[in-house]
C-alpha cells in the first residue's frame, strides 16, 4: 500500500520511547504475513497496562500468517511539526499496514483516536478511504456498549469479547480482495461483526431516533459474542515491562463478568452471565507467571467470587510469590485474603462504598451493608495495610440531600474505626477519599436517567469538600465535572456525536471551543433523560440481556429495592443464559 500524502505538511520522526528491556515482544519477518498494527488510543504506560491490549497482541502473534506490531499515542512533549506514528517493533508508518486494530476501553480515547490516524495521514472517515488504506477495525468494551459516536470513522467494529472472533475474521481477510465485498460478506455471516456503513439512521424532528435500518443482507440486530468456557484457554501478560501502572507484575485474568448487578456498572451487564476460569487452568498460569516474575496480579471484575481464591492464595504463598487483586469487595476482606495482600506489599486498600446512605446503595444495588463497610476497613488496619482508598459517587438516580451527605458522615464513622485499629498497628496511615460525578452507562438500568448539569455535580463536591475540610489523616480528590460531562456525552452519544469529535481535532482539541458551537440544547442532548419507547443508539446490540430487565431494575432501584447476585446456574430472568440462539464462539 502507498503511504497518504502528509499534505506538505513536516513530518518528524519521534524516537519511540520503549522501556528497556521488554519481556515477550515478538518481532517478525512481513513477507507472506498479514500485518497488522494494533494501536491503543493513548500513551505506551496506559496501553500496556490494558490486560486485553497485551491479550489481543499475543494472540494474534501466535499466528504464523500474522505480524502483529503496537503503536500508541506519542507522549507529550514529543515536539516540531506533525509527529509521525509508527509501529513500535519495526517503526513502520501505521499507513503501511493491511489492519489497524484500535483497543478502545475508555470514552475519552476517542478524540485520541482520530488524532492517530490524523497524525499518520489517513483520512478519519470512512466513506472518504478505499482499498488502498488500511482495513480499520475497531474492538473493546466501548465497542459493546455503545459504538456509534465512533461508528463513521471505522470499516468494522467487534462487538464482543474479540479473542476467536478477530481470528475468523482474519481467516477471511485478503488486502487485495475489493473492500465493500468483504465487509458485506463478513456482516452477513460472522455473528458479533458490526460494519456501521451497512445501517442507516434516520431521526425525528426533536433529533431522537426515528429508525435503524440494515442495507442489503446485513443482520438487523447484531449479536454480542462472548466466550462461554474461559478454562479452555489463558489470559495472561504477553510483555513485561517496568513502565505499566503494575511494573513488573505478571497479570493473570481469573474470569469475566461480575455476579453482583450494580446498576450503574456496564461491564457488570454487558460481561454476562458472570464466568470463572477453574482452579487447573489459574495455577498453570501462576507457574507461568512464577518462571517470569515474583509478583502476580489477579484482575477481574469480580476477583473476590472467584471459588478457588484462597487455594490460589496458598499455592502463590507457598511459591514465594507476592499476588495483587484487582478489586475485593469489602464483605469478602477474610484473613486468608488480607493477609495475601499484606504479604504483597500492598500499603493502600481500596473499599468502593459508591454510596453514603444505606438507602442509595439499595438504589444502586450495591449489595454491601454500612456493617461490612467498616468491618472490612477494620480488618485491612488490624491487618498491617495502613491506608484505605474509599470510593464514592455524586449524581445518582434519586439522590437527596440526605444521601449526598451520608457520604462525609461514612467517611468520618470509617474513621473512627481505622483510628481505633490504627493505634494497635502504632502507626496511622492515611484515608483517601475519591468523589466522582455518576455517567449513565448504556446497556445499564441506568441507562435512561438523565446526568446532572455541571453546575449541580459542582454544588454537590462542594458540600462534600466543606464537611471534610480539615478533618486529620483525610485526602479528597474528584474528577472535574467538566471531565464527566464530556463522558456523559461520548457514553450515549449516537452517530451525530462524531461530528463533535472531528470539530474538536479541528479545534487542536479544544473541547470548550468546539462546544460553544453548539446550542444549549445541543450541547446538552445526549445528558438527557430518555424515553422508555424510545429508540436508543445502541439498540441494534443483542446484548442478550434484555431491555426489559433493564427497564424492570430501573423500576426497582426507584423503589430501592435490591435484586439477589445473578447465578447462571438457576436464573435466566435477564436474558443473557437463554439457549435460543447462539451466544458464543
Amino acid at each position: 500500500m502507498c503511504p497518504p500524502s502528509s499534505g506538505g505538511k513536516q513530518i518528524k520522526r519521534v524516537k519511540r520511547a520503549v522501556p528497556d528491556p521488554e519481556k515477550g515482544a515478538v518481532r517478525k519477518g512481513w513477507r507472506g504475513r498479514i500485518r497488522i498494527a494494533l494501536v491503543y488510543p493513548n500513551t505506551y504506560h496506559v496501553g500496556m497496562s490494558n490486560l486485553g491490549f497485551q491479550t489481543i497482541y499475543g494472540r494474534l502473534n501466535e499466528r504464523d500468517d500474522v505480524v502483529c506490531e503496537r503503536a500508541f499515542l506519542p507522549e507529550r512533549g514529543s515536539g516540531g511539526g506533525v509527529p509521525e506514528i509508527r509501529s513500535l517493533e519495526s517503526e513502520k508508518p501505521l499507513s503501511e499496514f493491511d489492519i489497524i486494530a484500535f483497543s478502545i476501553a475508555f470514552e475519552n480515547d476517542y478524540i485520541h483516536v482520530l488524532s492517530i490516524l490524523k497524525k499518520a495521514g489517513l483520512p478519519l472517515r470512512s466513506n472518504a478511504r478505499g482499498n488502498s488504506t488500511p482495513l480499520m477495525i475497531a474492538g473493546g468494551v466501548t465497542c459493546f456498549l455503545n459504538p456509534e459516536p465512533m461508528a463513521p470513522f471505522f470499516d468494522v467494529m467487534v462487538v464482543g469479547e474479540a479473542e476467536s472472533l478477530l481470528s475468523r475474521l482474519i481467516d477471511h481477510f485478503d488486502p487485495d480482495r475489493d473492500r465493500m465485498a468483504f465487509l458485506k460478506e463478513m456482516a452477513a455471516t460472522l455473528p458479533g461483526i458490526y460494519i456501521p456503513s451497512l445501517y442507516h439512521v434516520e431521526y425525528h424532528d426533536d433529533r431522537t431516533i426515528r429508525s435503524f435500518s440494515p442495507v442489503g443482507d446485513a443482520p438487523e440486530r447484531v449479536l454480542r459474542v462472548y466466550e462461554k468456557d474461559l478454562s479452555t484457554f489463558s489470559t495472561a501478560t504477553a510483555i513485561l515491562t517496568p513502565d505499566t501502572s503494575f511494573s513488573e507484575t505478571f497479570l493473570i485474568e481469573i474470569g469475566r463478568g461480575c455476579p453482583h448487578g450494580c446498576r450503574f456498572c456496564g461491564a457488570g451487564y454487558v460481561y454476562r452471565p458472570p464466568r470463572f476460569r477453574s482452579l487447573p487452568v489459574l495455577e498453570r498460569s501462576l507457574e507461568e507467571g512464577a518462571v517470569r516474575s515474583s509478583k502476580i496480579g489477579l484482575v477481574g471484575a469480580a476477583v473476590s467470587d472467584l471459588p478457588c481464591l484462597a487455594s490460589l492464595c496458598d499455592m502463590g504463598e507457598k511459591r514465594g510469590l507476592t499476588l495483587s487483586f484487582s478489586s475485593l469487595r469489602a464483605e469478602a476482606l477474610t484473613e486468608t485474603l488480607v493477609s495475601a495482600l499484606k504479604k504483597s506489599g500492598m500499603k493502600t486498600a481500596t473499599i468502593a462504598p459508591d454510596a453514603g446512605s444505606e438507602r442509595m446503595r439499595a438504589v444502586i444495588n450495591k449489595g454491601i451493608t454500612e456493617e461490612a463497610i467498616l468491618h472490612g476497613a477494620r480488618a485491612l488496619v488490624l491487618g498491617g495495610i495502613p491506608n484505605l482508598k474509599l470510593y464514592f459517587m455524586v449524581g445518582l438516580p434519586e439522590e437527596s440531600e440526605e444521601d449526598l451527605l451520608a457520604i462525609p458522615d461514612l467517611v468520618k464513622k470509617i474513621k473512627v474505626v481505622f483510628l481505633e485499629s490504627s493505634r494497635t498497628q502504632k502507626r496511622i496511615g492515611v484515608i483517601h477519599v475519591s468523589v466522582n460525578p455518576f455517567v449513565p452507562k448504556p446497556v445499564t438500568p441506568f441507562q435512561w436517567v438523565r446526568m446532572e448539569t455541571k453546575p449541580v455535580l459542582k454544588q454537590k463536591l462542594s458540600r462534600i469538600i466543606h464537611e471534610l475540610k480539615g478533618v486529620p489523616n483525610v485526602t479528597l480528590t474528584f474528577e472535574n465535572p467538566g471531565s464527566s460531562i464530556l463522558q456523559g456525552i461520548l457514553s450515549r452519544g449516537d452517530r451525530t456525536v462524531a461530528d463533535l469529535l472531528l470539530k474538536v481535532v479541528e479545534n487542536n482539541g479544544d473541547w470548550a471551543k468546539s462546544l460553544k458551537g453548539l446550542s444549549k440544547e445541543q450541547a446538552l442532548f445526549a445528558l438527557r433523560e430518555r424515553k422508555v419507547d424510545e429508540i436508543l443508539p445502541w439498540d441494534f446490540i443483542d446484548h442478550r440481556v434484555t431491555k426489559s430487565y433493564l427497564h424492570q431494575e430501573y423500576q426497582r432501584a426507584l423503589q430501592a429495592k435490591e435484586t439477589p447476585p445473578c447465578d447462571p446456574s438457576v436464573c435466566v430472568r435477564c436474558g443473557a443464559c437463554r439457549n435460543n440462539s447462539p451466544s458464543f464462539l
